[in-house]
Order: structure tokens, then sequence, then C-alpha cells
């Protein structure tokens, strides 16, 4: 028995069902973006819908499934790139994220897309592990806790778009903001805020605090 090719028309109904969700998602939420809504917005009929993807539900993984694609995509190309400079990544990932930043802000804010946040959890921590290995001084909290909150912190600028657009003076996802953005990015990362005794001042500071909380509870 042999398997049939999927028609080429259905591929890009597929995609265009996908794109339509993405959209929706983002400007009405989860529940509000209907599966006949998601239907009208590509021009296909809601049956077609349910051909392709099922359920909502599983429609919604798909969206993810593609970001996380995109996403690993653009981590490979710098991970490979060793011209230190000769591409502005922040710049290609707001251009190739651009149209989906809506639904990434309301899914991540609204506790969704867990995929694609772990995703990036487990790339940041690849790039710890090399960074790591070059560390004079052992880091305070594991390589995952770390990870994660600089995952978070990294998502917010495209969450807070229009914040961040509004206080360097230029939309980022202009080539022109695109650009501050990754100057102002790499004048950061490079220049710690604390030094290493500094951090490690505060961090027993934390600890002695935890202790003696810890020891009154017992009293």
């Amino acid at each position: 028995m042999t398997t049939s090719r999927p028609d080429p028309e259905d591929l890009t109904a597929r995609a265009r069902i996908r794109d339509a969700a993405l959209r929706l998602f983002g400007e009405h939420g989860f529940e509000a973006a209907t599966t006949r809504r998601i239907a009208d917005a590509a021009g296909v009929s809601p049956g077609l819908v349910r051909h392709h993807f099922g359920s909502k539900q599983a429609l919604r993984q798909a969206c993810d499934a593609h970001l996380i694609k995109l996403i690993t995509r653009i981590n490979e190309q710098v991970a490979a790139d060793t011209t230190a400079g000769g591409v502005n990544y922040v710049g290609a990932s707001l251009a190739a994220l651009g149209p989906y930043q809506r639904y990434l802000a309301r899914a991540l804010t609204e506790g969704r897309a867990e995929p694609v946040f772990d995703a990036m959890v487990q790339m940041s921590e690849q790039w710890l592990a090399e960074l790591d290995e070059r560390r004079s001084d052992p880091p305070f909290a594991d390589r995952k806790a770390r990870a994660t909150v600089g995952t978070a912190m990294a998502l917010a600028v495209g969450i807070l778009h229009e914040h961040v657009s509004r206080g360097l003076g230029v939309d980022v996802s202009s080539e022109g903001g695109a650009d501050l953005l990754a100057v102002t990015l790499l004048d950061l990362y490079s220049h710690p805020w604390l030094s290493p005794e500094k951090a490690a001042a505060y961090r027993d500071a934390l600890e002695n605090t935890r202790r003696s909380t810890e020891e009154h509870a017992d009293e």
C-alpha cells in the first residue's frame, strides 16, 4: 500500500491557516479566536481547519512549533557565525519574529506558549554551558535558573516593544531601531553592573538574612 503525497495546495492552505491563527490568537486571545474566524481569515472552510489540525488546541501547538523552528534557525546561525558582528542578529531576529510578536506577547503573558519558552531556555543553557567553562568564579545559581531568568529578560523587549521603542526614541523593529538596540545590548552584556566582589557581598548578605529569618521562625 502506497501513501499519496500531500497536495501542494493543501500545504499552502495549512500554512495560511497557521499564520491566520497566529495573528488572531495574538489579536484576540486563544479563547476568543474561534475556528470559524481563523478559517475566514485564511480563506478556507472550517472543515479544512479540522482536516489539517483536528482541533484548535492542536492548531495552537502547530503555531508554537513553527515559532520554535524560526528561533532554532536563528540560534544555529548565531552559533555558526565566526565573523563576530558580520550580521546584526538582533535585527534579523526582530525581522523574523516581528509578525508574531503580538502572538508571543499575549500567549506568554497568558501562561501559554510553554514549548516556545522552554525551547529558548534550553538554547540559553547551551550558551551558558560554554560561558561557564571560561568563568573564573563559580555561578551563584544553577544553569537552568539562570537560563530561565535570562530568557524572560530577553523576551521582555518584544513583549514591551512599544515602551522600549518610546524609550529609545525609535521603533526597534526599524533598521535604525534594531541597530540602536543591538549596540545597547552589547554595552549591557559586556559591562556588568556589579563586580564579582560586590555581587558576592550581596549574595552573602542575602544568605545571612535568610538564616536569621529561619532562626527566628524556629524560636
